[in-house]
């Protein structure tokens, strides 16, 4: 087969699969290559989590959901770290590229906005259902963790994850240095997480901070991957899983709108 002549153009399908796979590629070895930083520190964050409300304050001999609270919280951790690192993931690899000024090699490859906002994404969300399963397996010879549905773990574990590195892109984009992504990471996906009923039940709280607790999106993406381990769930999972899609949808639109525009990536 003869060569392309110097000076030809490559010519790609609709979409630019090869591009789409090395991008993809390069976020999961980043992630990969610092597993220390990356998948044994959460394992190791999650078993403290544990120990502390189940030994030190006194949890192991209380009941919340219908199920024994070690049963009860271990899904909330684990969630908890799935989330937190996808958004770090995606956050990170932007904000260190603006820094060090190198984002011009993710945008000057030719790989259209929404190629490269799914391929970040996806990194991402891989990041997040690794640490996931590598949590899942810190904690099962300390819990009992029964498997109710299958169906709502991956969806929610999946779906959760995208979500959040979804918002580290949207982050990503608008910080100009690690002090704003830090910012957004203490005062929006940290709090939310925390008051999200990862370590009590939303049922048990007044009516008003009940209220409260159901406008919280994180809520909903807890409260569907708990109900697939333990059967019992706070809210209506059917709806949980809408918030759920609905905001991934408008994460991902926000994410390409400003990527496409440049948004605080082009000088």
């Amino acid at each position: 087969m003869a060569r392309a002549a110097v000076g030809d153009v490559r010519r790609f399908g609709a979409i630019n699969w090869l591009g789409f796979w090395t991008l993809y590629e390069k976020e999961v070895r980043r992630f990969i290559k610092v597993y220390t930083q990356t998948l044994l520190a959460p394992m190791v964050t999650t078993l403290l989590y544990l120990s502390i409300f189940l030994l030190a304050l006194g949890g192991a001999g209380r009941t919340a959901g219908g199920v024994g609270y070690g049963t009860f919280l271990a899904p909330g951790l684990m969630m908890m770290a799935m989330t937190q690192n996808a958004f770090a993931n995606t956050s990170s690899s932007i904000v260190i590229a603006k820094v060090q000024g190198n984002i011009v090699d993710l945008l000057m490859p030719p790989l259209s906005p929404i190629e490269a906002v799914l391929a970040l994404a996806l990194g991402g969300a891989t990041r997040g259902i690794v640490v996931g399963v590598a949590v899942a397996l810190a904690v099962v010879p300390f819990v009992e963790l029964p498997l109710h549905s299958l169906g709502l773990v991956l969806f929610h574990g999946f779906f959760a994850s995208l979500m959040l590195s979804l918002l580290g892109i949207v982050g990503g984009i608008w910080s100009e240095k690690f002090d704003h992504i830090a910012a957004v990471t203490n005062f929006i996906v940290m709090p939310a997480s925390f008051l999200s009923g990862t370590f009590y039940s939303v049922e048990a709280l007044p009516e008003h901070w009940r209220f409260v607790a159901h406008l919280d999106p994180f809520f909903y993406m807890i409260d569907g991957f708990r109900a697939g381990f333990i059967g019992h769930a706070d809210a209506d999972p059917g709806l949980g899983m809408a918030v759920m899609l609905g905001l991934d949808a408008a994460l991902l639109a926000l994410a390409y709108v400003m990527f496409a525009r440049g948004y605080k990536l082009k000088a």
